[in-house]
């Protein structure tokens, strides 16, 4: 076995010793506060808003799918209308499209914000501010804020109420851990009998 392929089986072993350890030290009981707020969400009428930029838009696509075919959740994802979102970048700006979008769906106090970010929005270092902006509009209207983050949890975990945060066990997978558990955790979350309605196929 050559250099690269032994530093590449080093890593993968590092990798998934690490995964392994970030379960080990997720809160429980914040998943399960998500779940119950969520659950609350659909049973009073209200919506599901799931927020992320890059790989995490990717995860709240999947997520959307999830919590309307098998929880039963009304549940959109601003990004996966590509016309809206670069309208909005292209006439207004990129910090204000989801609050933007919020706006016009007339979110209110019976809806809730699912957020899935790496460093969760940081105004002081100017950094995600499309989803410190969304934070803002949905308190100003009521919703519930929840969160699967990385980091420290940013703006979203001072203003959550509920967040689960991704800890960081090596600062150069901060990235790649915060969005394979944010899969994980949502996945928690629709097979959770708090919230599933709908068996999946397999």
């Amino acid at each position: 076995m050559g250099t690269d392929a032994t530093s590449g089986m080093a890593h993968i072993s590092a990798y998934l010793e690490q995964a392994a350890s970030i379960c080990g030290m997720l809160d429980a009981e914040k998943v399960a506060a998500i779940a119950q707020g969520i659950a609350a969400t659909r049973d009073g009428g209200g919506r599901l808003f799931v927020l992320g930029v890059g790989g995490s838009a990717a995860n709240a696509s999947h997520a959307v799918n999830d919590f309307r075919k098998l929880c039963g959740v009304e549940t959109y994802a601003p990004t996966d209308n590509v016309s809206e979102l670069t309208a909005r970048t292209n006439d207004e700006g990129w910090e204000t499209v989801f609050a933007g979008w919020l706006k016009i769906s007339n979110a209110c106090e019976k809806d809730a914000i699912l957020v899935f970010s790496v460093g969760g929005g940081n105004a002081e270092h100017n950094v995600s501010m499309n989803l410190v902006e969304a934070l803002k509009e949905a308190k100003s209207r009521g919703c519930k804020i929840y969160g699967i983050v990385g980091r420290d949890g940013g703006y979203t975990a001072q203003v959550g109420d509920a967040v689960v945060l991704v800890p960081t066990v090596d600062q150069r997978l901060i990235t790649p851990h915060a969005e394979a558990f944010q899969a994980v955790i949502w996945h928690c979350l629709v097979s959770s009998p708090v919230l599933q309605v709908q068996a999946t196929k397999w």
